[in-house]
């Protein structure tokens, strides 16, 4: 018997958590149509459709600040348990913070 070692990819353990909804439809959100500025509060809300710019899964629905600008998407301070860290991600993949 041949025991084969499971993989510890980039989006293991990800059926559930990068599901779409249904009836949900096209959801692209152009750079244009992302006005955040550097201060901002945004939601980490990963959209599985788009792979570039996709962050871990461990910081997904996670409350972060807008920091900078690098190319298309954007510098993004969160925690990562005690520690700051400041992730590079797609605007696919952030939702304004209201609250």
């Amino acid at each position: 018997m041949i025991i084969v070692p499971s993989s510890h990819g980039f989006r293991v353990k990800t059926r559930k958590l990068l599901k779409k909804d249904k009836n949900r439809g096209f959801t692209r959100q152009l750079l244009e149509n992302m006005q955040l500025k550097e201060g901002e509060q945004v939601i980490i809300k990963i959209d599985p459709s788009f792979h570039k710019g996709m962050p871990h899964r461990r910081y997904h629905g996670k409350v972060g600040v807008i920091v900078g600008r690098r190319g298309r998407a954007f510098e993004v301070k969160t925690r990562k348990g005690r520690k700051e860290i400041i992730l590079v991600v797609r605007p696919e993949h952030l939702v304004k913070f209201s609250g």
